[in-house]
């Protein structure tokens, strides 16, 4: 193209009058060095072009380290900026932006006594180590996907408020009773499940959510939010976490005030259950033999589900503290009400319990995270994965309160692309014997003569890894992970020439393919 521009100038130059081409060689001269300026600001724009394109591919890829997919697939907060470039199943619909969260999870688990409870541990029923015991001198291993979850983000930005809806599913309904009567037969077609389904909606500093989420008590890893990625539910690939942590999937109300980015408080209606054990593989409250019938429907035994009457939500505050991004402090209580109908003197019993928790964790080297749940109640073992009962049943048909502690704490490590972890899990579930009006007899929970299903501690210590394989902006990430626990339960009465108590060992392997993408971010 430059050889015949010049080829073109020189025809014209060619034409011109004799007195003009006396200035030939000088206006060759001036072509030749505008040529060499063409040349120089060609190759200025190459060089320029090149640096575009390198800090654009810088920027992009800085987006998605900072916004990169949690360990469960889960989204991140709602920031400040335009979308990020680097979420690819990320659409928008009108203002609104969705989000699709989930992985697929391929697990094994192996345990060396067969409790019958699928690739998740029921804590509080896994068998006594006796000759006759058939379960208990067997092992059992399994493999599953039911732990893949799918779900769905929506961001919006309303009349200045930051408005998320959130869905998340899996496939562990019915894990233990399943619908389908030839499961694991011929084929396995694992119940799907609803597990998170809510809307929030934040303006300056208040917040609203309502829906199912994770309870208000469920312990945060900073400030008071519903996303799991900023909560504790430790790190283990057994799907029903670890002993000791207080924590429910459940309806909720919640309000939420952030005066400053420090403190954050928070009040919710949880969706209430007036229960006496049976869920989780816990031990089940024995009722007077004059209440058994009347009262059964009244209290849920882990079985009853709908059918009992609930007097009022279970009210929860929660109070949080980030002083730094390494330290997270928490305190939280609940109230709890019960109510019963004696049909024998027709009178209506009401009960009124609660409970609270502290919960700590915080970074004591590079990488290095402490984690201390506590929690300590009466009336309230539901909100330990059920272990302990809420309530026994006295003589004269009123209730009693049965005190529940629990703990987990441990520590976290990772570095690059690898996390480690340790935990130790503790639930303590109080005696509360009564008298059978109508034989003289003890019952209730923990007394003499009772069931050894009635646990007084239930205890779990283990350790595990995940390791990141691969992972990118695009792709999405591969993890393997892995996990060895020890439980062992004891229960509050020993016959003689039974065991004091027993014990498990399990070990997972886990592989997770987790979708690509972040959350994105509204002004």
């Amino acid at each position: 193209m430059r050889t015949l521009t010049i080829t073109f100038f020189l025809c014209l130059l060619g034409s011109a009058p004799l007195a003009a081409q006396d200035d030939l060689p000088a206006l060759r001269e001036r072509l030749a060095a505008q040529q060499k300026q063409i040349e120089q600001l060609t190759a200025t724009l190459a060089e320029q072009q090149k640096l575009l394109e390198a800090l654009t591919q810088k920027t992009a890829a800085a987006t998605a380290a900072a916004h990169p997919p949690s360990p469960g697939g889960e989204a991140g907060k709602v920031a400040t900026s335009a979308p990020a470039a680097a979420s690819p199943l990320q659409f928008a619909l009108g203002s609104a932006y969705f989000t699709p969260v989930g992985f697929m999870d391929f697990t094994s688990v192996f345990r060396d006594t067969d409790p019958g409870s699928n690739i998740g541990t029921n804590f509080g029923s896994f068998p006594y180590r006796t000759a006759a015991a058939t379960n208990a001198n067997l092992s059992e291993f399994r493999m599953s996907p039911q732990n893949s979850r799918i779900g769905m983000r929506v961001d919006e930005m309303v009349k200045g408020a930051k408005v998320l809806g959130y869905w998340e599913s899996d496939f562990l309904g019915g894990v233990n009773n399943p619908p389908v009567g030839n499961l694991a037969v011929s084929t396995n077609s694992y119940p799907f499940r609803l597990r998170l389904f809510f809307v929030d909606v934040r303006k300056d500093k208040w917040e609203v959510l309502g829906g199912q989420s994770w309870s208000l008590m469920t312990p945060g890893r900073n400030g008071i939010s519903p996303l799991p990625g900023d909560l504790f539910y430790s790190q283990v690939v057994d799907v029903n976490y670890i002993v000791g942590f207080p924590w429910g999937r459940i309806p909720e109300f919640r309000f939420v005030y952030h005066p400053s980015a420090k403190v954050t408080a928070g009040f919710a209606l949880d969706n209430p259950e007036q229960y006496i054990g049976g869920s989780g593989g816990a031990g089940v409250t024995v009722l007077p033999t004059a209440f058994a019938t009347p009262y059964a429907s009244q209290l849920n035994n882990g079985t009853t589900t709908l059918n009992v009457p609930n007097v009022a939500p279970d009210l929860i505050a929660k109070l949080a503290f980030d002083p730094s991004r390494k330290l997270h402090f928490e305190v939280a209580g609940v109230e709890r009400n019960f109510k019963v109908y004696n049909p024998t003197t027709a009178q209506h019993l009401t009960k009124t319990g609660g409970g609270g928790s502290a919960n700590v964790n915080f970074e004591l080297a590079k990488g290095l995270r402490v984690i201390s749940n506590n929690y300590f109640s009466d009336g309230g073992g539901r909100y330990v994965f059920g272990e302990g009962p809420d309530v026994v049943v006295k003589g004269d048909g009123s209730l009693g309160l049965v005190h529940t502690d629990a703990t987990s704490d441990g520590l976290e490590f990772t570095h690059k692309k690898t996390l480690l972890y340790g935990y130790f899990g503790m639930d303590w579930i109080g005696k509360y014997a009564v008298t059978d009006p109508s034989n003289g007899k003890q019952v209730g929970y923990g007394y003499t003569g009772s069931a050894n299903s009635q646990n007084r501690n239930v205890e779990e210590y283990t350790i595990g890894f995940n390791q990141t394989l691969w992972k990118d902006a695009k792709y999405g990430a591969l993890n393997i992970m892995g996990q060895y626990a020890l439980f062992t339960r004891v229960p509050w009465y020993v016959a003689s020439g039974t065991p004091s108590g027993t014990h498990m060992n399990e070990v997972w392997v886990n592989l997770r393919y987790t979708l690509p993408g972040s959350a994105p971010t509204l002004k």
